[in-house]
């Protein structure tokens, strides 16, 4: 990420201390995806994980076909709205054509007939957006996840969670049953409303730049934390961002939830002396339990030393 980017970047923090939250702000646009310099290298990734691990980073059940169909709408169209330059719909009845300019390439399907396009339509129009796309079906007063493409997961699996409540997946939080914020949570996704979105900021740090950090590749990128020190934290180690995006689609109750990672490395992270100090002053107080489920417990002490020394220097 080059310097003047840092302003893209999603600073998450709001506050010297970090707890679980439900951070969750009604977003100033409608639009469920973005669009940044990194499009075309994302996407490229995207799709050979795609090819190479589709198990892995696309899953769906049956009856979630209807609900995949509108989640292909919603974004073409979002897509199409939002960058007209770069995307447009050409629609006659149910006969549409979708065009990416950054992509070049032209696609023609009926809508609801699955025999046009070459994959369902999910993963479909996840091979054209950065964004991991998660669709969450409501029954029974709880939401399940139904559908997904997955493929710069934050250590968890799309294909173990396929079909569970939405407090199953999250179960493994510290705290999160038993401070009850699994049933705020919960209560507050199932009350949002169409055409009123939300979205959210999640962080971890990671040791590497990898996106692609699934509990199934752990044997590649886990090790790597053992090899963060005081010296190379700076350049080694990065903070890791995902926008979420929460979305309830009109016609089938479902939500969509659409998650676009942001990495961005220590040392380019510290150029703004603001965040470096705020940064400093979380991480310093971070408790354990938090500091161990998001993986950084093995190498938080050399990452503050690193601050701290970036602190000292003026840098």
């Amino acid at each position: 990420m080059k310097l003047n980017e840092l302003d893209l970047f999603p600073y998450p923090f709001h506050d010297d201390v970090y707890r679980y939250s439900n951070n969750s702000v009604l977003m100033d646009k409608p639009s469920s995806v973005e669009i940044t310099p990194n499009y075309l290298e994302e996407i490229n990734l995207k799709r050979k994980l795609l090819g190479s691990s589709p198990a892995r980073c696309f899953q769906s059940l049956p009856y979630a076909k209807k609900a995949q169909w509108e989640v292909l709408e919603i974004v073409a169209q979002q897509l199409a709205d939002s960058y007209p330059d770069k995307f447009s719909l050409d629609k006659k009845g149910k006969n549409w054509v979708f065009c990416n300019t950054l992509l070049n390439e032209n696609h023609s399907f009926i809508i609801g007939d699955d025999s046009t396009l070459p994959h369902e339509p999910l993963d479909f129009i996840g091979r054209h957006v950065q964004e991991d796309l998660i669709l969450m079906m409501q029954r029974d007063g709880d939401l399940y996840l139904d559908a997904g493409q997955l493929c710069f997961p934050a250590n968890w699996s799309l294909a173990f969670n396929l079909g569970m409540k939405f407090k199953e997946i999250h179960n493994p939080i510290p705290g999160f049953k038993e401070e009850k914020l699994d049933d705020r949570i919960l209560g507050f996704l199932l009350r949002v409303e169409a055409g009123n979105p939300w979205q959210r900021k999640n962080w971890s740090l990671m040791a590497g730049n990898r996106m692609d950090t699934s509990l199934e590749t752990y044997d590649q990128w886990g090790k790597d934390r053992k090899k963060v020190t005081r010296e190379n934290a700076g350049e080694f180690v990065y903070l890791r961002v995902e926008v979420q995006k929460i979305l309830r689609m009109p016609r089938t109750n479902g939500i969509l939830f659409t998650i676009h990672t942001y990495l961005l490395s220590l040392d380019e992270f510290c150029q703004n002396r603001k965040w470096l100090e705020q940064f400093y002053s979380i991480l310093s107080e971070l408790p354990e339990y938090i500091a161990e489920y998001k993986g950084l417990s093995m190498y938080k002490d050399q990452v503050l030393q690193y601050l701290k020394d970036k602190m000292k220097r003026g840098d």
